[in-house]
């Protein structure tokens, strides 16, 4: 069936299979990504805080060098700066923060491109499957058999639901990525908020 269905639905079925399988590499890629960038946050930061109350600043970097994910990157950054008064403390995390979002969020923006365009490359099929119908029908004219005007038709239907088909679960897999990245966000900025703090707390200078 699927071979006929490829045969019939024209040219255009193949861009859209070739859009289905891109989108389908890019979710699986995003998925494994938020899945390592995706930590126990608080238990990471009580780890990291018993280390850091006998100061062991070697050990601490060492936590976090071992540890995947943007909110071990941030927690190495307030160590590193911890010397250099709160205020400085939390400039450093902020910026660390601004260059990790970028890296969650890369690619998906194709995912949304190939949601928005699998409906319109299926109208495209469609309406060249039609145009097919008619030209053998102006070609035949009133002696068309419908078996010559149902290849236009399959290209028509076939076109459309594939379109339909692929837009759907790619949609979806949007939506469920930046939900993801969202809470690896979130976890970020309360991370960002409690090492601040904890850095600050055990023997950085604090700016007045």
């Amino acid at each position: 069936m699927l071979p006929t269905f490829l045969t019939d639905g024209g040219p255009v079925i193949w861009l859209i299979l070739i859009a289905a399988a891109i989108a389908l590499v890019v979710f699986i890629e995003r998925v494994l990504y938020c899945h390592r960038s995706q930590i126990n946050s608080a238990e990471f930061l009580n780890g990291v805080r018993n280390v850091l109350k006998r100061d062991n600043v070697v050990e601490a970097i060492s936590i976090c060098d071992a540890t995947p994910g943007p909110v071990a990157r941030l927690v190495k950054t307030a160590i590193l700066n911890r010397d250099r008064g709160r205020d400085r403390v939390r400039e450093a995390v902020e910026e660390a923060g601004l260059a990790e979002v970028p890296q969650l969020e890369e690619r998906l923006n194709l995912l949304a491109t190939i949601a928005q365009l699998a409906p319109l490359l299926g109208l495209l099929g469609t309406v060249l499957g039609f145009i097919r119908m008619f030209m053998q029908l102006q070609a035949e004219g009133l002696y068309a058999h419908i078996s010559s005007l149902s290849t236009g038709i399959w290209q028509a239907l076939i076109c459309a639901a594939a379109g339909i088909a692929v837009a759907i679960p790619v949609h979806a897999g949007y939506n469920y990525l930046v939900s993801r990245i969202n809470k690896i966000v979130l976890d970020m900025e309360r991370a960002a908020g409690e090492i601040v703090n904890i850095v600050t707390e055990n023997g950085g200078p604090k700016s007045p």
